[in-house]
């Protein structure tokens, strides 16, 4: 199942003329690759980031709805809480099959 993840863009750069940004996931930080949105969005706005691509805009109530959804259905700890090292919170490594 391919899942998108809402965050809020905290700033912007670029990598060899590539938009790119940094997106806040509840107190995570990503850098996240902005080329689809990066006419549309701004610092402050949310996304929906899907495999380190910002692929839409978001309105902040339309990301706390879909954070929401992800806390109530027990998965939002292991997408969003992902430490610095690339492993997740509960053990798993990065790209281990679950």
């Amino acid at each position: 199942m391919c899942l998108g993840i809402p965050g809020r863009l905290v700033a912007r750069n670029s990598v060899e003329d590539l938009p790119m940004g940094v997106v806040d996931f509840g107190g995570v930080t990503r850098d996240v690759c902005l080329a689809y949105v990066a006419d549309e969005v701004s610092v402050g706005d949310y996304v929906i980031v899907h495999v380190g691509f910002a692929i839409s805009v978001v309105d902040e109530q339309q990301a706390q709805r879909a954070l929401k959804l992800l806390r109530e259905m027990g998965r939002a700890d292991e997408l969003l809480l992902i430490r610095d090292t690339g492993d997740l919170v509960d053990g798993y490594q990065s790209g281990e099959a679950r």
